[in-house]
C-alpha cells in the first residue's frame, strides 16, 4: 500500500516565498492548504484539485482545522472516476464523521452511475441497482417494482414506452416505496421523479458526435434523486418516500418514435413529437403523474433537462423551477445550506402554452435550434401540465451542474454529486 500523502488546513497564510495569497504550501510531509477570507470551501476545493493534477493518489487530512464541510470540499475537488476513494478523512471535535461517511456514500454511488458506460448502465440495470442500494440501507422498509416494457403500456405510461422503443433494452419504470413508519396505510409524504435516459442519441433529431459524447449522463437525475433519498435515509428520515426512475434509451431503429407522432398520456393530454431530442420531458411526464397518484404533497423531479438551463446559469448553478414560489424559495434556502448552488428561473402557468401545436394539446418543444427562447422554462411548463393541484408542491431541478465534460478548476471531468444534498435536505425539511 502507497504512502499517503498528508494535508493539513490553516487559518494562516502561506509564508512569502509561496506567493502572495498562495492556497497551497508543502513541506516534506505533504501539503498545507491555507483558508483566505473570501470563497473559503471553493478555495479548499480548488487546492484539492491541484493536488490532484500533481499526480497523488492517495491523501490524508490531518488536524484540527478541518471541519465536516472544508473535508467534504476537499473531497469533491480531489476525486475523479478512476479514483473514488482516495481521501482519509480527519477525526476531530469539528468533524461528524458519520455525516462525511454518508455523503461519500450516496455520492461514490451516483459518480458510479452517472460515469458507467451506457452499455453497463442502461435502463433495466439502473432501475435494478438504484434499488439494491436504497434497499441496502433499510432492507425491511423498501419495497420495489420494476415495470418493463410493453407492460409499460397496460399502465398508460406512453412516454417512458414511446422514447425507448427504439432500442432492443427495454424501457423501464422504476417504483419504489420506502416505508419505515411500518404501516402500510401510512400516507406518502413526498416522491421523488428521476429522468434515467441512459444514452442520448437525439433519435431522429440526431445530436453531433460530440454533443452525443457525454450522454450516458443524460441519467443524471435519476442518480441524484436516488443519491438524496440515500442521504436522507442516512440522515434518519422516517416519513414514506415514494421514487419514480423514468428509465430509456433515446436511440434510432425502425421501431423508434418519430416527428409528427401523437402521444396520448394517462391524464388525456395529447403531444405532438416535434423534436425526439426533447425526450427526458417525455419520460418526466409519467413519473410526475405516477408521483401524483401517490397523493404525496410533495413532489421533486431531477433532470439534466435542457441546454438552456446550461446557458442560463452555467455550470455551477443547478436552476430551479415550480409554479410554488414559496416552496422554490425553500429549495433555494436549502441548496445554499447544504453548499450546493440553485437559482431560479422563471415559470407561470402560460409556460404551458409556449409550444403550440395545431394537432394536438401542445407539442413537446419548438421545431427550433435549443427550443427557441426560454427553453428551460418552457420545458417546465410542459412538465407542470402534469402534476396535481396546480403545481403546489412541486419543485423541479434542472440539473445543469450535475456533468462536466472535461476538468475545471474546482472538478474533475464527470459527475458533481451537485443536487444530491439539495434533494435530501428538502426532503427532510420539508416532507
Amino acid at each position: 500500500m502507497s504512502e499517503k500523502f498528508l494535508v493539513q488546513l490553516s487559518e494562516q497564510g502561506a509564508a512569502a516565498h509561496w506567493g502572495e495569497k498562495a492556497a497551497l504550501s508543502f513541506t516534506e510531509q505533504g501539503a498545507t492548504v491555507h483558508l483566505t477570507e473570501q470563497d473559503t470551501l471553493k478555495n479548499v476545493q480548488k487546492a484539492a484539485r491541484t493536488l490532484a493534477n500533481q499526480g497523488l493518489k492517495n491523501i490524508a487530512l490531518v488536524g484540527d482545522v478541518w471541519c465536516t464541510e472544508s473535508q467534504w470540499a476537499f473531497y469533491q475537488g480531489f476525486v475523479s472516476p478512476k479514483n473514488l476513494d482516495a481521501i482519509e478523512f480527519a477525526e476531530n471535535a469539528k468533524t461528524d464523521s458519520k455525516e462525511l461517511a454518508s455523503l461519500k456514500q450516496a455520492a461514490t454511488w451516483a459518480r458510479q452511475m452517472i460515469n458507467g458506460t451506457a452499455d453497463d448502465i442502461f435502463p433495466e440495470s439502473l432501475a435494478g441497482k438504484a434499488a439494491e442500494f436504497i434497499q441496502s440501507l433499510a432492507p425491511e422498509h423498501v419495497s420495489y417494482q420494476i415495470i418493463k416494457g410493453d407492460a409499460l403500456l397496460e399502465q398508460q405510461w406512453i412516454g417512458i414506452h414511446a422514447v425507448g422503443r427504439g432500442s432492443e433494452r427495454p424501457p423501464v419504470l422504476l417504483a419504489l416505496d420506502y416505508n419505515p413508519t411500518g404501516d402500510e396505510n401510512a400516507p406518502v409524504a413526498a416522491a421523488l421523479v428521476g429522468k434515467g435516459i441512459t444514452f442520448d442519441s437525439g433519435g431522429y433529431s440526431i445530436k453531433p458526435s460530440e454533443g452525443m459524447l457525454g450522454m450516458k449522463c443524460d441519467m443524471g437525475g435519476a442518480a441524484t434523486v436516488t443519491a438524496g433519498l440515500a442521504l436522507a435515509i442516512s440522515r434518519g428520515i422516517n416519513k414514506r418516500i415514494k421514487l419514480f426512475l423514468c428509465c430509456a434509451e433515446n436511440l434510432i431503429s425502425g421501431h423508434a418514435y418519430k416527428l409528427g407522432d401523437i402521444l396520448t398520456y394517462k391524464n388525456g393530454t395529447t403531444v405532438e413529437i416535434v423534436n425526439t431530442d426533447a425526450e427526458g420531458r417525455l419520460v418526466l411526464a409519467d413519473g410526475l403523474m405516477a408521483a401524483g397518484e401517490s397523493g404525496a404533497p410533495l413532489i421533486i423531479d431531477a433532470a439534466t433537462l435542457t441546454g438552456a438551463a446550461l446557458v442560463a446559469v452555467g455550470q455551477e448553478y443547478n436552476a430551479l423551477f415550480g409554479l410554488d414560489k414559496e416552496l422554490v424559495r425553500d429549495v433555494q434556502d436549502f441548496a445554499e445550506q447544504e453548499m450546493e448552488a440553485a437559482w431560479p428561473l422563471p415559470l407561470e402557468k402560460w409556460h404551458q402554452q409556449n409550444c403550440p401545436s395545431p394537432y394536438a394539446d401542445t407539442a413537446n418543444s419548438r421545431p427550433q435550434k435549443g427550443g427557441g427562447y426560454g427553453g428551460a422554462s418552457n420545458a417546465a411548463g410542459f412538465l407542470s401540465r402534469f402534476v396535481p393541484n396546480e403545481g403546489k408542491g412541486w419543485v423541479h431541478i434542472d440539473l445543469a451542474a450535475a456533468f462536466n465534460m472535461g476538468s475545471t478548476s474546482e472538478w474533475a471531468a464527470g459527475a458533481t454529486t451537485q443536487g444530491m444534498r439539495t434533494v435530501a435536505r428538502t426532503l427532510l425539511e420539508k416532507a
